[in-house]
């Protein structure tokens, strides 16, 4: 039940839970929620709904996790990918593509630039991992991982750089690794591609400031995803982060104003396995 007495609101529990914002609110001695009236209280303002955003490696894990999260807030998502997801809506668009190969990142462009004009926000997620002891690392595979995780990370900002700059306005996200900043063993491989996704992103972020293009980088910790299929002792567990609630600290680094970065964020489980 809403009722209003001498300028003060006040919500049964149930209601307060939606209504309310914690830092104008606070509890009289039935119980009951209030909040004081203030004319000079901002309404928040919807960042996402709208916009349009490219994502990589949309078919699986965060890069899914993030499009349906996006979707739900209004985006439309150009998912760029192999494979593409196994859920539809009426804005997402699969873009096949390539992400190692220069031809197949640019035909994505246009295709995509076919269906929007303008693009917002890039998520660079596509990548995956293997480790090994190093006399034994399969080269072939090292090389792998480097074209998809970073090359591919090189090729897709490359690419779509200069359509953020004609508008002066983007974000890109890259999603590097907690191995991005600390060495393990038998990640010779894996490690130096998400090292390199950093270092990359950082560099990005100094160059393009000025052309009023954000650059955040994604720190994930152990998440429960396809990523530990093909990982020899490793099986993703309820002690993971949940890949539907990282994507939602992602949803919340876009959804900001064109001055307010969040430059960094690192996300890990409390306790892990």
């Amino acid at each position: 039940m809403l009722g209003e007495v001498m300028g003060i609101i006040e919500l049964d529990l149930e209601d307060a839970f939606v209504l309310i914002e914690p830092e104008v609110a606070f509890l009289n001695r039935g119980g009951v929620i209030c909040r004081r009236m203030e004319s000079n209280m901002k309404t928040r303002i919807d960042f996402l709904a709208g916009k349009v955003a490219v994502t990589t490696g949309v078919s699986k894990g965060i890069g899914k996790a993030c499009a349906q999260a996006l979707l739900a807030r209004g985006v439309t998502v150009l998912g760029w990918g192999l494979t593409a997801p196994d859920f539809e809506d009426a804005n997402l668009h699969f873009v096949p593509c390539d992400v190692r190969e220069p031809e197949a990142v640019a035909e994505a462009l246009r295709l995509t630039l076919t269906l929007v004009d303008r693009i917002h926000f890039v998520i660079n997620n596509a990548g995956f991992g293997y480790f090994s002891p190093i006399e034994s690392f399969d080269i072939e595979v090292f090389r792998r991982m480097m074209d998809v995780n970073v090359m591919g990370t090189f090729l897709v900002t490359r690419a779509l750089v200069p359509v953020l700059k004609a508008q002066h306005s983007g974000h890109i996200v890259n999603i590097s690794s907690i191995a991005g900043k600390v060495g393990m063993p038998q990640g010779e491989g894996y490690n130096a591609s998400k090292f390199a996704v950093t270092g990359m992103t950082d560099c990005l972020f100094q160059e393009l400031r000025k052309d009023g293009i954000k650059v955040t980088t994604v720190f994930p910790g152990s998440t429960a995803t396809h990523f530990f299929d093909d990982i020899a002792g490793a099986v993703a567990n309820d002690k993971m982060l949940d890949p539907e609630e990282l994507a939602q600290s992602i949803v919340h680094v876009l959804d900001t104003s064109p001055n307010f970065l969040i430059r960094e964020i690192e996300i890990r489980p409390l306790n892990s396995k």
